[in-house]
């Protein structure tokens, strides 16, 4: 006799009806095979007293349970689990008092190995090191919300909350059109802006457009790892340049050019990520101009480019662009915090159209309603005001970073102050490596989780990116005193 009273388990304090926590705890026990087919239930007058429950209730959950098709009622014989059911191995129910989904899949999966999975942040008491992120407790919130009520209380609004155009929402993409012709001094139109859920959906829908395996794409010695992952999973090979204090050498990219037919070359012009400096005006009208010669495609990574602090920053490539060769990629995540998943792909309209199609099969629409909010956001002036603020505190949060870094840690490291940005490209001492370093920071509860991804083609240059937007005075303070004590007892060891 299976133990019901101590298998079945009913919460009289759950929202959901008796009866259904019943029910699916009948169904739970037939699809793990504690009972199989032909199995006799018992009387909703035994199973009431067993459970100490309305017979009604039991009478509504084995007619539940008939409607489903799991049980059939026999007269003058009772009730029993369907014969139709397919034969399942019994288990012991003992054994078997709680069952676990499986851990592992029971069918075959392609796994990628050039993807990279994302470390989670679970210990709070730990000061996670970052490559350069914003500090999301300055985030515009509460100006966000008033916008986003005023928007759900309209009656019109009604019109947005079906399905729309892949392009994402048309008033957005008005005024991101407008707000990059004013600050990046660009030349376009809402036809030239497909809307994304952030920068990395533009890097992969234009690797989507332009990638096919074993096509050439020039990237930095150094480089955004994502990107990197990105073109590799569409089957590039990719070729690298050199990066000095001025960006990409044109003299490497031009001979990469002569000997192989470049579909693509990847830049973050503003600053490139992970060393932080910014590519010279000279060398963006020659890659212009290599780009017109030989035909390949510029993706060009809006990123940080808000953010730079010793004077106004160099128009984009894509302000220059005069034959179609530039995909200029950005969000606005970074100017107000990451979980605000709103970016652009900005391009001539056959290329934006086509990737609006790629766009609808992986992700049918955006959020309209969150789309008109920044719409609303950038026309009324919001974003530049809140870009300013936050741009005087990043560049005091950096003077401070790099005042301790210098003090603190000279004799470990080795760094320029960053002209923009949210991160420093730290170089440390060739006595000692990034791994060795990692390992006994965790035992002063500071993480450094990406040291890895900076170093792609195993060149021992021991640089990294530490981010400091995201942490106030004291936390700065916090992360050296950490820092040092690790250096210390390193340097102990040595």
């Amino acid at each position: 006799m299976i133990p019901y009273k101590s298998i079945i388990h009913i919460n009289k304090e759950k929202g959901n009806a008796i009866y259904l926590q019943l029910t699916n705890a009948f169904i739970g026990l037939i699809k793990d095979g504690t009972l199989i087919s032909g199995s006799k239930l018992p009387s909703s007058r035994k199973l009431s007293e067993l459970l100490q429950i309305h017979r009604k209730t039991v009478l509504a959950c084995y007619e539940e349970l008939q409607l489903q098709g799991w049980i059939t009622t026999l007269p003058q014989k009772g009730t029993f689990v369907s014969s139709k059911v397919p034969i399942i191995v019994q288990k012991d129910f003992l054994q078997n008092k709680e069952t676990a989904k499986s851990e592992k899949a029971g069918f075959h999966f392609y796994k990628n190995e050039h993807l990279i999975a994302h470390t989670d942040k679970a210990n709070t008491s730990t000061i996670y090191i970052n490559d350069g992120i914003p500090d999301t407790r300055l985030a515009p919130l509460k100006e966000l919300a008033i916008i986003y009520r005023n928007i759900v209380a309209k009656k019109n609004t009604i019109q947005f909350i079906n399905y729309g155009t892949a392009h994402g929402n048309n008033y957005l993409r008005e005024n991101i059109a407008k707000y990059l012709n004013e600050t990046r001094g660009l030349k376009i139109t809402k036809d030239n802006v497909l809307i994304t859920r952030g920068s990395q959906m533009g890097i992969y829908l234009a690797a989507q457009l332009i990638v096919k395996p074993k096509d050439c794409i020039v990237v930095g010695e150094t480089n955004y790892i994502s990107a990197d992952k990105t073109f590799l999973h569409e089957g590039a090979i990719l070729k690298r340049v050199k990066v000095d204090a001025d960006g990409l050498c044109i003299k490497s990219l031009e001979k990469i050019c002569k000997k192989n037919r470049v579909k693509a070359i990847y830049i973050t012009s503003h600053h490139h990520h992970p060393t932080t400096v910014t590519l010279s005006a000279e060398r963006r009208i020659a890659i212009l101009q290599l780009a017109k010669k030989y035909k390949f495609a510029i993706l060009e990574d809006d990123y940080d480019y808000d953010f730079h602090y010793s004077h106004s920053p160099i128009l984009p490539l894509a302000s220059h662009d005069k034959n179609g060769n530039v995909m200029y990629l950005g969000s606005i995540c970074k100017s107000v915090a990451p979980v605000f998943r709103v970016g652009y792909m900005v391009a001539t309209k056959d290329v934006i159209d086509e990737a609006a199609i790629r766009r609808k099969y992986m992700d049918r629409q955006g959020d309209a309603l969150l789309e008109i909010t920044f719409s609303k956001f950038i026309a009324s002036g919001d974003l530049q005001r809140h870009t300013n603020k936050v741009l005087k505190i990043y560049k005091e949060r950096r003077d401070f970073f790099c005042k301790l870094l210098k003090e603190e840690l000279s004799e470990f490291i080795n760094f320029e102050i960053p002209k923009g940005g949210m991160a420093v490209w730290v170089q440390l001492n060739k006595k000692y490596n990034w791994e060795q370093i990692s390992k006994v920071a965790k035992t002063h509860q500071l993480e450094i989780t990406d040291w890895k991804n900076y170093d792609p083609t195993n060149s021992k240059h021991n640089g990294m990116r530490f981010g400091f937007a995201a942490y106030n005075v004291e936390e700065i303070h916090n992360l050296i005193h950490r820092l040092k004590n690790t250096f210390s007892e390193i340097k102990n060891y040595n």
